[in-house]
């Protein structure tokens, strides 16, 4: 599937186990020469303001929690403007193992981008997941807030979600 952005796009990610690097690698693929990748461990996060859209690659830890390299740079983001950025995120999770946590980081890192004024786009639908709960859900608990992913109990699906899910942040990004 080809997609198809014409504006730069900043992606920016933080990896433990290389599972959410695996995946913004996949995105900036697909997208070509628009995607510029930051790996915010070694970068840190003031290259965001570089870009008119953003995507961002999250993954939740043990009971909810932040991954490490997002958790050093909280601070930094939470004294952001995000005012007049489009964003779309990813977030890695485990459903089985941590169902009760999926996907949280993703919930409140968009939580900061919507105080700081940014806009999120490319929900995604809840259908094909099993959990038990989310604070990356939006209110009426249909989408997450962006892509999730759970590369431990869904990997076979995560070529397709990703190929899907650019399409619909391509078309929000193109709006600007």
């Amino acid at each position: 599937m080809d997609t198809h952005c014409s504006v730069d796009i900043g992606i920016f990610y933080a990896s433990t186990t290389g599972n959410t690097e695996d995946v913004a690698h996949l995105i900036a693929e697909q997208l070509g020469d628009v995607a510029h990748l930051h790996d915010i461990a070694h970068e840190g996060v003031s290259a965001l303001g570089n870009y008119p859209c953003l995507i961002l690659g999250i993954p939740t830890w043990d009971f909810g929690e932040l991954q490490e390299d997002w958790a050093e740079h909280w601070q930094a983001l939470q004294n952001m403007s995000f005012v007049g950025k489009r964003i779309a995120l990813f977030g890695l999770g485990d459903q089985i193992g941590y169902g009760e946590w999926f996907v949280d980081a993703m919930g409140m890192l968009a939580d900061v981008l919507l105080e700081r004024g940014g806009e999120l786009v490319a929900p995604w639908s809840v259908e094909g997941y099993s959990f038990e709960a989310s604070k990356a859900l939006n209110a009426d608990g249909t989408h997450f807030v962006g892509l999730a992913l759970d590369e431990d109990g869904q990997h076979a699906e995560t070529a397709e979600r990703v190929a899907l899910w650019l399409d619909e942040v391509c078309k929000a990004f193109e709006k600007i």
